[in-house]
């Protein structure tokens, strides 16, 4: 009995350890949470999980964040997409020599401004191996293939509402920014009075 329960833990544990390799194995953007308005550094990390090497990576940008720069990869060339007007909307990874083996892992760094309303981004990516077959990561949450997503926290003192709408840290700062203005007429206002009360005691 207890060696039957000891074998059954072992198969528990191996097949836990499996799913676990799988699931750490898929091509994930990092970080996985950011903040409405900040500009990030986000990293593409690509596992290899053929006997043959990964020689190309492809993710594309979706309208939740403004991608400005790259960082450079020894043994790597990158190629911009844009659109007509000039947005960065991808990028392809190219490996210059043997790509990553089946034991490696590369990351890949770009820098982008997250989108003042964005609530998350998803990120599609596309991994090609040195036999030519390509893995797509674009599948929703929970599926073999998943996109890799990155959650968006609201601006601080900020609230979304039901039209998608950020507000709150935009209506502060409209605040802030008239708040001088509301001052100057205040003194104004004060400096009228103190010179009407200056008039009415001096004719008594």
């Amino acid at each position: 009995m207890f060696k039957k329960l000891l074998i059954n833990i072992s198969l528990l544990m191996i097949v836990s350890m499996l799913v676990a390799g799988l699931a750490s194995a898929h091509v994930v953007v990092y970080p996985k949470e950011t903040t409405q308005g900040t500009y990030e550094v986000f990293t593409v990390r690509v596992p290899t999980e053929k006997d043959v090497p990964t020689t190309k990576v492809e993710v594309k940008f979706p309208a939740e964040v403004a991608v400005s720069r790259f960082e450079p990869k020894t043994g790597w060339k990158y190629d911009i997409a844009k659109d007509s007007a000039g947005k960065i909307t991808g990028v392809t990874w190219t490996a210059t020599g043997e790509g990553l083996s089946s034991t490696e892992f590369g990351d890949f760094n770009f820098q982008g401004k997250v989108g003042d309303t964005a609530t998350q981004i998803v990120w599609k990516a596309y991994q090609t191996y040195k036999d030519g077959s390509v893995v797509e990561w674009v599948g929703a949450n929970g599926s073999d293939k998943p996109a890799s997503v990155t959650t968006v926290k609201a601006k601080a003192g900020a609230t979304t509402d039901s039209h998608g709408m950020t507000t709150g840290a935009a209506d502060a700062e409209k605040s802030e920014s008239n708040a001088p203005l509301i001052l100057s007429i205040v003194a104004v206002v004060l400096g009228a009075l103190a010179v009407v009360v200056a008039f009415v005691r001096k004719r008594s």
